[in-house]
């Protein structure tokens, strides 16, 4: 028996384009984001709940939250 997968939404980072401000940090409200060696912010996936507040406040425009299956 299969186990039914479902789609959660996730922030997703464009690290090419990040420029480590940490302003996405500040707003996230369970810390599923940290800033790798100064050069640009990850996202931890099993933390993340796809809320939007980090893609609203980068200033760089680079994250979005995407649909991804579970």
């Amino acid at each position: 028996m299969e186990a039914k997968r479902k789609i959660r939404r996730k922030a997703q980072v464009d690290q090419a384009l990040c420029v480590a401000c940490g302003c996405c940090m500040k707003v996230c409200p369970l810390s599923a984001i940290s800033v790798f060696r100064g050069l640009w912010a990850r996202v931890d996936k099993s933390k993340c709940v796809g809320c939007g507040k980090c893609a609203k406040e980068c200033p760089a425009s680079v994250i979005e939250i995407q649909e991804v299956l579970e």
